[in-house]
C-alpha cells in the first residue's frame, strides 16, 4: 500500500462508516477522519445479520473473523410455525453454507465493538462526541460544521449517519423527512432466564444449542433465536403500526403492547414474551424513504452511504451487508484513480453507477419477503409448505463486491464517458 494525498471525512461510525474507513485504509488511503456523534460506543442492541456477500468482507480483516466465532449464531436451519403454533416447515441453510460460505448473525453491539476496535487498531482517527450540524461543498473540497462551531474540510465527505443524515438535504436540494412505513418491530435480547429452561413450553428454544424459530400470522411475524448454546436469546416481532415518527423512531417497549399484538398466539410465544425483561425491550418504528435519484452531491464531493442512502426493511436481511458493500466498492473506485484528485469525480460517479441498481433491487426484497409472510395464503402454504421459506438468491449472496468492482470499473467509466457524464 502507498499513501495517497486524498483526504476523507466520514460521518458515522456504524457498519457503513467503519467499513469505508477500513477498506480505504486497506487501499492505502490513510488520511481519514471518522466522526461519530455518540460520546461512547457501548455494546448495546439486538440481533443483526450479515449474508455471505458481507461475511467474506470480515474474512479480510486480520483475526476479526476468528474473533467473531464465539459470539455468532450457529443454527443452520429455521423452523416455521403458524401463529397457533402448528409446525409448518423447516428451512435448512446447510447447502448454501457449503457453496457460498457462512452467514454471520449475532448481537449488533458485540459485532460492532469488534469492528470498531479493529479500526482503532489500524490507527484510523475516530473522534467521538462530534455532532454534525451542516454539510457544505465547493468545487475543490467538501466539509462539515460541528455543533461546537468547528469547520472541517476534506477532498471527500462520506455521510454514513443513518436515515436522518443532514447530508440528504445537500444531495437533494431540499429537506427530506422520513415517513412511517406502516410497520414497527418490537425487539429484545437478554440473558436466558432459568424459567425458559424449566418451562416445558420454551425449553426446546434454549436447551438444544443455538436454535431459530419463526411464527407467521396475519400482518405479524415473530422470530426467536437462542445463541451461545442457549445462554442468551433474542426475538423480534414485526407488526402493523401507524405511530407518528416526526421526532423519534425508537422507544422503550412495553410487554402489554407486545401481548396485544400476539394475543391468542402459540403459548410458547406468549411465555417467551412474558419472560422478557421490560428494560431490554424496544419498539422500533420502521422508517420509509423513497429511493433517491442520486447518492452524490452536485460537485460529487459528498456521498451518502449505508442507511443514509438506502434504508432497508429488516425482512431484506441485507441492510448491514449493503452498507458494507458501499464502503468496499468506494475503496476500489478510489484505488483506481491512484490519489489523483483531478479524477475524484470520476471515481465517485463510477461508484454510484456500480452500486445504484444493485442496492435498489435488493432493497425491494424487504417488501416482497414481508408480504410473503404477512399476506400468506395458508391454503396454498399447507399444500406447498416450502413457499414460506426465505428467498435465498445467489445474485445477492454469492457475490464478491470487491472483485466485481475491480472488474467493472473501466467498463462503467466508459459508459459514463459515452453518456457525457464524465
Amino acid at each position: 500500500m502507498t499513501d495517497t494525498p486524498i483526504s476523507i471525512i466520514i460521518v458515522g461510525a456504524g457498519f457503513a462508516g467503519l467499513t469505508a474507513a477500513i477498506e480505504c485504509y486497506r487501499k492505502g488511503i490513510t488520511n481519514l477522519l471518522l466522526l461519530e456523534k455518540s460520546p461512547s460506543l457501548s455494546p448495546l442492541g439486538d440481533i443483526i445479520s450479515f449474508g455471505q456477500n458481507s461475511s467474506r468482507i470480515f474474512n479480510k480483516w486480520g483475526n476479526l473473523r476468528h474473533n467473531l466465532d464465539p459470539i455468532i449464531h450457529k443454527a443452520e436451519q429455521v423452523h416455521f410455525h403458524d401463529s397457533s403454533g402448528r409446525y409448518v416447515t423447516t428451512q435448512s441453510f446447510k447447502e448454501e453454507h457449503l457453496t457460498w460460505g457462512p452467514r454471520i448473525n449475532g448481537h449488533r453491539g458485540e459485532i460492532h465493538s469488534l469492528v470498531y476496535n479493529y479500526a482503532l487498531s489500524l490507527g484510523i482517527n475516530i473522534k467521538l462526541g462530534t455532532v454534525i450540524t451542516k454539510y457544505f461543498e465547493a468545487p475543490d473540497h467538501a466539509g462539515v460544521e460541528t455543533a461546537s462551531g468547528e469547520i472541517l474540510t476534506a477532498d471527500l465527505v462520506l455521510a454514513a449517519e443513518g436515515v436522518r443524515s443532514k447530508a440528504r438535504t445537500l444531495i437533494l436540494g431540499r429537506e427530506d423527512k422520513p415517513l412511517p412505513s406502516g410497520y414497527a418491530v418490537f425487539r429484545s435480547w437478554f440473558p436466558t432466564p432459568p424459567e425458559l429452561f424449566s418451562n416445558p413450553l420454551t425449553t426446546h428454544l434454549v436447551s438444544q444449542g443455538d436454535t431459530h424459530h419463526a411464527w407467521i400470522g396475519t400482518d405479524v411475524h415473530f422470530l426467536a433465536a437462542s445463541i451461545k448454546s442457549g445462554k442468551e436469546i433474542s426475538w423480534v416481532c414485526t407488526h402493523t403500526d401507524t405511530s407518528d415518527i416526526a421526532e423519534s423512531w425508537q422507544f422503550p417497549g412495553s410487554l402489554p403492547s407486545v401481548l396485544s399484538v400476539v394475543q391468542n398466539w402459540d403459548p410458547t410465544v406468549l411465555a417467551l414474551v412474558n419472560a422478557t425483561p421490560e428494560d431490554r425491550l424496544f419498539d422500533y418504528k420502521l422508517v420509509f424513504r423513497h429511493p433517491l435519484p442520486t447518492f452524490i452531491s452536485p460537485e460529487a464531493r459528498t456521498i451518502l452511504i449505508g442507511d443514509a442512502a438506502h434504508p432497508f426493511l429488516p425482512t431484506s436481511i441485507q441492510g448491514a451487508s449493503q452498507a458494507m458493500e458501499d464502503g468496499v466498492v468506494l475503496a476500489v473506485c478510489l484505488d483506481n484513480i491512484k490519489g489523483d484528485r483531478s479524477r475524484l469525480k470520476e471515481a465517485v460517479r463510477v461508484w454510484e453507477r456500480i452500486r445504484y441498481d444493485r442496492v435498489h433491487r435488493i432493497q425491494a426484497t424487504g417488501v416482497s419477503t414481508r408480504e410473503q409472510w404477512h399476506k400468506a395464503d395458508w391454503e396454498g402454504i399447507w399444500k406447498d409448505p416450502e413457499s414460506l421459506h426465505l428467498k435465498r438468491e445467489g445474485w445477492i449472496l454469492d457475490f464478491d463486491s470487491e472483485a466485481d468492482a475491480e472488474g467493472a470499473y473501466e467498463r462503467v467509466k466508459g459508459e459514463l464517458i459515452s453518456e457525457g457524464r464524465l
